[in-house]
């Protein structure tokens, strides 16, 4: 396995101590854009997209979360402020949720679990940092060839010592939206891939076969994987 935990066993028993678990099947949404925030929500199971629609209509995804993500944009210690995205199941999912109350209440009685929320946070950011560079430095072809990076970082699996395969089902539609481009330049990108030799895909799942490939390609920093990931 290459996935890498980025949150702390500290985090983790946070939300399984003092989290309400809810269940949120697939195709139902957790929030909507410009809905209040006041909660955070641990993903104990499933997976979840979060994502943003242009002023055109077009959906723009920027994370597909996993097991042991958060989501939620609940700004601690100051007023409450809207939702800039949706969160969407794309499985049936278990979750985990803790107020924004409740969370402060936590964090200002043990000083060294804000400590670890902190890093959590800062985590996160350089994270979106690292997104946003790659997607407008780099172009179209850059910014997949990114995002298939991130995605064997986040849910690759070996499937012998040269191949990888994403154990993310994902159609080419939900390829363009991390990529910020349309479903048709995908499909040409993908199917040079494959011809190529560099990925193979079957039934929405994706091999990649020749990562450094994708690599060269971009000029890779080599990040590491806690912060080079799709959730």
């Amino acid at each position: 396995m290459l996935i890498t935990d980025t949150l702390s066993m500290d985090i983790n028993r946070l939300f399984e101590e003092h989290g309400l678990p809810i269940k949120i099947e697939k195709g139902n949404h957790i929030f909507h854009e410009g809905e209040s925030a006041g909660e955070l929500y641990f993903v104990k199971n499933g997976s979840i997209q979060i994502s943003k629609e242009t002023e055109n209509g077009k959906e723009l995804t920027f994370r597909v979360c996993g097991k042991k993500s958060i989501i939620g944009e609940c700004a601690l210690f100051s007023p409450s402020t809207p939702h800039s995205t949706t969160a969407k199941a794309i499985t049936n999912c278990d979750l985990l949720i803790l107020s924004k109350q409740s969370l402060e209440m936590i964090l200002t009685e043990q000083p060294s679990l804000m400590i670890e929320y902190l890093k959590w946070l800062q985590n996160e950011n350089l994270k979106n940092q690292s997104l946003i560079r790659d997607l407008v430095i780099h172009g179209k072809k850059g910014a997949l060839f990114s995002t298939l990076i991130r995605l064997t970082n986040t849910y690759g699996k070996k499937v012998d010592d040269a191949h990888i395969l994403i154990d993310l089902q994902l159609t080419n539609t939900e390829i363009a939206n991390l990529c910020s481009t349309s479903r048709e330049m995908i499909n040409r990108m993908l199917n040079d891939l494959k011809k190529q030799r560099v990925i193979s895909f079957e039934k929405g799942y994706i091999t990649v076969l020749d990562l450094e490939y994708l690599k060269q390609e971009i000029a890779c920093e080599n990040c590491p994987t806690t912060i080079c990931r799709i959730d």
